[in-house]
């Protein structure tokens, strides 16, 4: 009995003493978090808190940027014009063989000054100009046609310019241009004006006065971070923003759980301190304010990083094959066509043959969307097209009309690119035709359609146009977008690129305020970033204040 009663004695002292200790524990727990919470909050906040200055007040200069005081200029692109047939004196395979040339890569028709030549793309992917009368070649043709586009975009006839290659982008034409070589044609006059023109297919590619490049340069090293990828690489200049992001929606989380949920606990600690005043209630108030535009701008931001991690390789999917100038036999002005509708001509390889590309000009104030080709979208079945689809091919040896060839073209070249990712080869001129017969099948098609207009998937940043959009049936919805003109891929997205672009345009941009109007979208996201701005200074200004 006593060994019992000792016994029981003993287990009820050591379950007396757990519950002692036990609410000491949590206790002490929860205080720990409590009196340090604050701290953390302080500590976190103030890692960022010059980021997000940067950040806020670069942000704050983009609607001025590419909105308010966006440079005016008279015309952003050239209006299709019906080819001038009498203009073409001689054939193209004429002048191809009157100047010895045995092979090439495309063929267009454009005018400089009231003079019309054959721009041919040589096998060494340089530009040359032959006039279409007496097929000589033009001096430096590339660069006067450069010119010829800038002066005809700026309107501006007699400004002195000067001419410069652009082979690469750089930190005033960036990567988001998309086109590649361009010629830039600086004005020598008040504004400082730098026009960018692709030549291949005689088109405004960006341009820039003083003021824009002052709005880019701050853009770019101030939202962008362009100086820490100077001073190490991208992949570092991603992870530290990535860092500084999880850390700002961190600092937003421990200032809501401290100025919201539990502000009546803090509030009772900050009192007793002696250290509540203005600036504390006007960082609380704002700051729970904006608190859900700064987990939307940051949780979005970090979205749109993530994705610079991946290299976008689309400007290097390109096939354009040199072509034998013996494969011309059927001549080019002998077609059965209309050459009053006729505003673009092309050669393009398909299979192992060639063919003429001819390009509709609209009809009136008609655009090629009016003649696109029928969408199948949510469908299983692929889409039939119409026959005048804005775009027709003939055979450049039978002169035969290729039935239904522009979605024959781009098949092709989504094949040739699907097989391009397969074997690893990032150029697919390097492909040859067993390599892409090896490649099997395209998946099927829930969707082909020629656009001539940007849209919300196929947006402004994507810059060619016309395209073809070729839906696949895979589980990740891949669509390909093909610019039959030069045979290159315009975009490639899947539902992550849908994903990504949606909550970008949505909870950064604010897209989602279209309806109201550009201006009232810009003011909200100005006013939401001012917010943002103030909470951060208010928080720095308390940092330093309170000890």
């Amino acid at each position: 009995m006593k060994n019992d009663k000792n016994g029981s004695m003993a287990y009820q002292g050591t379950v007396a003493a757990r519950q002692v200790h036990s609410t000491p524990e949590k206790s002490s727990l929860r205080k720990y978090v409590q009196r340090n919470m604050y701290r953390w909050h302080r500590l976190i906040g103030i890692l960022t808190v010059i980021p997000v200055i940067f950040w806020c007040l670069s942000g704050l200069t983009h609607p001025f940027m590419s909105h308010w005081f966006k440079p005016a200029i008279a015309r952003e692109f050239v209006r299709p014009q019906a080819i001038d047939k009498k203009a073409l004196i001689k054939s193209p395979e004429a002048v191809l063989s009157l100047n010895h040339i045995a092979a090439f890569r495309n063929i267009r028709v454009v005018t400089i000054g009231s003079a019309t030549y054959y721009q041919v793309k040589g096998a060494d992917n340089q530009l040359n100009y032959y006039d279409t009368g007496s097929g000589k070649p033009l001096v430096k043709g590339d660069e006067q046609y450069a010119e010829s586009l800038a002066r005809y975009f700026v309107d501006d006839a007699r400004t002195p310019v000067r001419i410069t290659p652009i082979t690469g982008f750089t930190n005033e034409y960036r990567y988001v241009n998309r086109l590649l070589p361009v010629w830039k044609v600086s004005f020598d006059r008040s504004d400082d004006m730098d026009v960018y023109v692709e030549t291949e297919q005689g088109r405004l590619a960006n341009y820039n006065e003083w003021s824009r490049k002052s709005f880019l340069w701050l853009f770019n090293n101030f939202h962008n971070w362009d100086w820490l990828a100077a001073i190490s690489n991208h992949t570092i200049r991603v992870g530290v923003m990535l860092l500084c992001l999880s850390i700002i929606i961190l600092s937003m989380i421990s200032g809501l759980v401290i100025y919201g949920f539990m502000w009546d606990r803090f509030k009772t600690a900050r009192k007793a301190a002696g250290k509540t005043g203005l600036l504390r209630k006007n960082h609380r108030r704002i700051g729970i304010a904006v608190s859900f535009v700064t987990f939307t701008f940051a949780f979005s931001g970090a979205c749109h990083v993530t994705r610079k991690l991946t290299s976008d390789e689309r400007i290097k999917y390109v096939h354009q094959p040199v072509i034998r100038t013996e494969k011309l036999q059927a001549s080019l002005l002998q077609l059965p066509v209309d050459w009053g509708k006729i505003s673009q001509i092309g050669v393009v390889s398909l299979g192992r043959k060639a063919y003429y590309q001819l390009f509709a000009k609209p009809e009136g104030n008609e655009s090629w969307n009016k003649k696109q080709i029928d969408n199948a979208e949510g469908s299983r079945k692929e889409a039939v097209t119409r026959q005048k689809s804005g775009i027709t091919y003939y055979d450049t040896q039978t002169g035969t009309l290729l039935p239904d060839g522009m979605t024959r073209h781009a098949k092709e070249l989504v094949k040739r690119f699907l097989a391009a990712d397969a074997n690893g080869v990032p150029c697919c001129g390097r492909i040859d035709a067993i390599q892409v017969a090896n490649a099997g099948e395209l998946p099927a098609l829930q969707a082909t359609e020629i656009l001539t207009k940007f849209d919300r998937e196929y947006g402004f940043i994507n810059k060619r146009l016309p395209v073809v959009k070729l839906a696949l049936d895979t589980p990740d919805k891949l669509t390909y977008y093909i610019e039959p003109a030069t045979s290159r891929l315009a975009a490639r997205i899947t539902d992550s690129d849908r994903r990504e672009g949606l909550s970008f345009a949505v909870l950064h941009k604010y897209f989602f305020m279209d309806w109201a109007g550009k201006n009232v979208r810009d003011i909200v996201t100005m006013i939401s970033a001012l917010g943002v701005l103030v909470v951060s200074l208010f928080g720095l200004v308390l940092f330093l204040k309170v000890k």
